[in-house]
């Protein structure tokens, strides 16, 4: 093994001051991987900021269709998100960003991998995680967990210090993490979970109040549980999720405030931006309740609650993930159709859903009395299910009587 590095490289401010860092510190040869998972960065300028400030090499992997097909799209057939909120945008980037990490440790022969994670927050267990899964021969640096620095403000100095050019300011402390699912906005005046965001947090919807004053309808159609056309054109997953960002977005839609349970063990107060994903994660539940069994339904909620657990707690390359994955695919057999929802100052509403496979019987939910269901088949299941209740109640009654 020769003496180097890897980095997962982002150009932000934490990354940036880690090359130089590690270069002092550890006196190592630091590759800059830069994970093309859909963040809109000019990624030539991010490349050319990783030499000047010292990398002795970079290595871009364009993984954004890797991304959405075999890591975003599985959360939403299998309905996760974390706390009744998230739809994982964050969580769910970080697996397909170390298992390339690892690949290029491996193919440059690198002893170790590094990471630009606080050692509050739950991306170090991603990342970590990821990479025992992967390659637990590979050393780690987290310097986060060593340096002496203790603030963003400090890092700020530390990058003045050494002529590293930040997007962050005094005055613009937002940490910020996008992706083609998502941005996610901590920092600034989020950390007090009483004050409201600024209108300046937000980046990539419109306000609700500055949508259009009439609403918008949008369809998506699934099939076998991922979604496939948008408005009846057959689209690819990159470009489906970029256009349904686009829609959303300027109608308002999707975005939230969350105070989270972080794994390491304390509450956080985010901001998330994800407009497409949450019109395909609608529509998807919309299709889900016309083309599962109910009894399957029902169970889909338990595992879609760890499923997300799952992701958000790093734990993606699990024989669990795996084995949950199996269960969630079959369910998906059937969840093939369409779905138009309405989209109108940040809300979004359903106006029909439609599949060769719903369940969904106008002649059994009709008022309209006809043969396929006999009203008095029901007099027989009452009684049945209620035997226990009834049994109860005889043999309480005398005991009631003798309190009198």
């Amino acid at each position: 093994m020769s003496n180097k590095v890897v980095l997962a490289y982002s150009g932000g401010l934490d990354t940036s001051i880690i090359i130089p860092w590690i270069n002092e510190n550890y006196g190592m040869d630091v590759i800059a991987m830069v994970a093309d998972v859909g963040q809109d960065e000019d990624l030539e300028a991010v490349v050319a900021k990783a030499y000047a400030t010292g990398a002795k090499k970079v290595v871009v992997r364009d993984l954004r269709d890797e991304f959405v097909r075999d890591f975003v799209f599985p959360t939403v057939k299998a309905g996760a998100i974390y706390e009744h909120k998230y739809l994982l945008g964050t969580s769910i980037a970080r697996p397909v960003i170390a298992k390339h990490q690892v690949a290029v440790a491996l193919e440059e022969g690198a002893e170790a991998v590094a990471h630009g994670c606080t050692g509050k927050g739950n991306d170090q267990v991603r990342f970590e995680h990821a990479y025992q899964a992967l390659a637990p021969e590979l050393k780690v640096i987290a310097p986060w967990r060593e340096w002496t620095l203790k603030s963003r403000e400090e890092c700020l100095d530390y990058a003045e210090a050494h002529g590293i050019p930040v997007a962050q300011s005094r005055e613009k402390i937002h940490s910020r993490d996008r992706n083609l699912w998502h941005v996610s906005h901590e920092g600034g005046e989020l950390e007090d979970a009483g004050n409201a965001p600024l209108a300046t947090t937000w980046t990539m919807t419109r306000s609700p109040q500055e949508a259009p004053d009439r609403d918008e309808a949008v369809e998506i159609g699934f099939v076998k549980g991922c979604p496939v056309s948008v408005n009846g054109m057959t689209i690819d997953p990159v470009q489906l999720v970029e256009l349904l960002n686009e829609i959303a977005a300027r109608n308002g839609v999707g975005r939230i405030d969350l105070v989270e349970n972080r794994f390491v063990g304390m509450k956080s107060r985010g901001c998330y931006e994800t407009p497409g994903g949450t019109l395909i994660v609608a529509a998807h539940h919309e299709l889900e309740a016309l083309t599962l069994d109910r009894e399957v339904a029902h169970y889909k909620q338990h595992v879609s609650l760890r499923y997300a657990e799952i992701v958000y707690n790093g734990l993606w390359f699990t024989p669990l993930r795996e084995a949950l994955d199996a269960f969630v695919q079959n369910t998906q057999e059937n969840v093939t159709g369409k779905v138009e929802l309405s989209l109108y100052k940040g809300n979004v509403s359903v106006l029909r859903r439609s599949s060769e496979y719903s369940l969904f019987s106008n002649e059994l939910s009709s008022f309209t009395m006809g043969d396929t269901y006999d009203q008095k088949d029901a007099k027989g299941f009452i009684q049945i299910l209620g035997l226990p209740a009834r049994t109860r109640a005889r043999l309480q009654s005398p005991k009631k009587e003798a309190v009198k």
